[in-house]
């Protein structure tokens, strides 16, 4: 019975996971490594080691699978050579905030176990059927040839999502359309027609769309030209602003969680604010996606913040009965699978990234075993 290891890195933090392929896919552990920010990452893979050695009897995982957040056209997930790392390398100033950190892994396990094949799931691959109208940038077109464009992200939690919509049995998944909420501390929502990802609010990097915990979200182009000639700030500066010291904890000054934010926002103007500008956003998306996709049949919540948080999803589904979505207060407080009434189905369903990677990983190193081309 083979043995996955799944890597889900992070900016600050690594999730992983040890799984047991056989006749169906069994999770062994689930771990997570935080504060990392500014640990060597040898070091990080030495913690990673320790840890599955010590709870687990597995000396070496069979397989690794890594999220990679930035694929730009990779489709479909693809085995570890130094080719591909060389590529990922190439395009680290697309996503500088994750690649360089999920190469250097790869790396480090692959001294650690140079024997075990490693595969690469992209987060953007779940976006690849955007159309050009959702996926080109309105900047001269020269640069679409360098691949600026809009991307796309969180695709393996939005794999997991539809998919999991279908195992429920909703008609949605597969013929309908559906609106995916990835609320988290970085979070983006999707457009999804019958299946297939048409938009999403992330766009050419991670800190775009709606705003998150320390992410801007969209920006007027403007404001690095005023920051620029008013402070001079650097585009190193600006990118640690809009990536690290802005959103939730941006507005409100004291914190990027949304649990602190909803105990102080009585009290404290400023959290109040940061929670009413998230959730009003939040929205603005749906009723954005709701345009493109002609209406609503299903609206999922999903991230530690669209999972958890019953006021948060009330806050953001009031107003939008027009619709169709309306909210059960009661069935909202008790986190149900699914919290509406009305003629659209709100869900709330629990991502697992980490399942998507492994199952990827398997079907990757099943396909290579057969000679198949991956």
């Amino acid at each position: 019975m083979p043995h996955i290891l799944t890597i889900n890195a992070g900016s600050s933090s690594i999730r992983f996971a040890l799984f047991a392929t056989g006749a169906r896919m069994m999770r062994l552990m689930d771990e997570k490594i935080e504060r990392i920010g500014s640990e060597a990452v040898s070091a990080t893979a030495d913690r990673l080691v320790q840890k599955l050695t010590a709870q687990s009897s597995i000396a070496a995982p069979d397989a690794i699978g890594h999220r990679v957040v930035h694929g730009m056209l990779h489709t479909q997930p693809e085995r570890v050579t130094p080719a591909l790392l060389e590529e990922l390398r190439r395009i680290t100033p697309f996503d500088p905030e994750h690649l360089p950190r999920e190469i250097a892994l790869m790396e480090a396990l692959q001294q650690r176990f140079p024997n075990v094949p490693q595969v690469a799931c992209f987060d953007t691959a779940f976006h690849r059927h955007m159309p050009a109208v959702a996926t080109l940038l309105p900047i001269p077109r020269r640069y679409a040839a360098k691949g600026v464009r809009r991307y796309g992200f969180h695709g393996l939690s939005y794999t997991f999502l539809v998919g999991e919509l279908e195992r429920l049995g909703d008609p949605a998944a597969v013929q309908g359309r559906v609106i995916l909420a990835h609320l988290g501390s970085g979070a983006s929502l999707a457009a999804v027609l019958d299946g297939r990802g048409i938009d999403t609010s992330m766009g050419f990097t991670p800190a775009a769309g709606l705003m998150m915990g320390t992410r801007s979200g969209d920006l007027d182009p403007g404001l690095m030209s005023y920051l620029t000639l008013s402070e001079s700030m650097t585009a190193a500066q600006f990118q640690t602003m809009v990536n690290h010291e802005s959103g939730l904890i941006g507005i409100s000054e004291s914190s990027a969680d949304v649990r602190d934010l909803l105990e102080r926002e009585a009290a404290d103007a400023r959290a109040r604010e940061a929670i009413d500008m998230f959730c009003y956003q939040a929205k603005k998306w749906i009723g954005a996606f709701a345009a493109a996709l002609s209406g609503v049949d299903s609206l999922v919540f999903a991230g530690g913040i669209g999972e958890n948080s019953a006021p948060v999803r009330r806050r953001i589904c009031d107003g939008l009965e027009f619709l169709g979505i309306e909210i059960d207060d009661t069935l909202n407080q008790r986190h149900a699978a699914r919290i509406s009434t009305g003629a659209v189905a709100v869900r709330v369903i629990r991502t697992d990234e980490e399942s998507v990677i492994a199952d990827l990983t398997h079907r990757v190193l099943a396909m290579t075993s057969e000679g198949v081309e991956s």
